[in-house]
């Protein structure tokens, strides 16, 4: 029905069709042309207005199935979530998986974190997962900060540590990695020792390298249920599009 209803709207074009019957004709024949123009116009909107306000009067099942179609989403996520490896925040069960890949000394994901959290408290039914792809040619401290993150998730502080590193992003160098980690208890000897031994490189390259096979070169880069989210990331845009995912996992589900 949103297809229909695009062809539909489609036939109010009058603004080249006037040029080219003005180009064309003159006297009788132009004003024939121009009347049929406009009526075309006029014919096109009442009948898209009386497609949608059908399809609005259908029961919300049949609606969802109307507007989305039952076609299977072209999917831009390359490497699939896997919840033993991937870090995770909501319900591991829920129908929407918003991922990020982000940079934690990127001023963008640091706009984007309050409004991910917003995200995550609005719907119950979202899970979020952070892949990290530090831009180290224009964000020195990104890979670090990487490697601080996994070095708390091995202590079982990862999200404690990405709130931490965002509520911080002007302060990422390794003694502020390591008072960090002192704030948050962690064993801090054993952290260091990790830093310094970069024993979280290899699972942050492994996140650079999804990205590079996702099409990924800029943070932040949202996908949405697989699909890539183009454009704002404001909390608006970024409820609409978990709001599409929903219809669309409801229908698989109907399906």
């Amino acid at each position: 029905m949103a297809v229909a209803g695009g062809g539909t709207i489609a036939g109010i074009g009058f603004t080249v069709s006037l040029l080219v019957a003005t180009l064309a004709f003159d006297g009788r024949r132009l004003e024939e042309a121009k009347l049929g123009i406009l009526s075309a116009g006029l014919g096109a909107a009442l009948i898209t207005w009386l497609l949608f306000r059908a399809t609005a009067l259908l029961p919300r099942r049949l609606r969802i199935r109307a507007l989305l179609g039952t076609a299977e989403p072209l999917v831009d996520l390359y490497v699939d979530v896997d919840p033993e490896r991937d870090h995770l925040r909501g319900s591991i069960d829920a129908p929407v998986t918003v991922v990020e890949y982000g940079d934690f000394e990127c001023p963008y994901c640091g706009m984007a974190e309050p409004v991910v959290r917003e995200l995550i408290r609005d719907f119950g039914d979202v899970r979020y997962v952070w892949r990290h792809l530090p831009l180290s040619d224009v964000h020195p401290h990104a890979q670090l900060a990487a490697e601080a993150a996994e070095a708390a998730a091995d202590q079982g502080a990862f999200w404690e540590m990405h709130d931490l590193l965002f509520d911080h992003q002007d302060a990422l160098r390794t003694d502020d990695l390591i008072a960090y980690a002192e704030q948050l208890g962690l064993d801090v000897e054993r952290f260091t020792n990790d830093l310094r031994e970069h024993a979280g490189a290899t699972r942050v390259a492994e996140d650079v390298d999804t990205a590079d096979l996702s099409g990924v070169s800029g943070t932040p880069t949202f996908f949405v249920n697989g699909r890539r989210h183009y454009g704002a990331y404001d909390i608006a845009a970024l409820s609409a599009a978990v709001r599409a995912a929903g219809a669309r996992a409801s229908l698989a589900t109907i399906s």
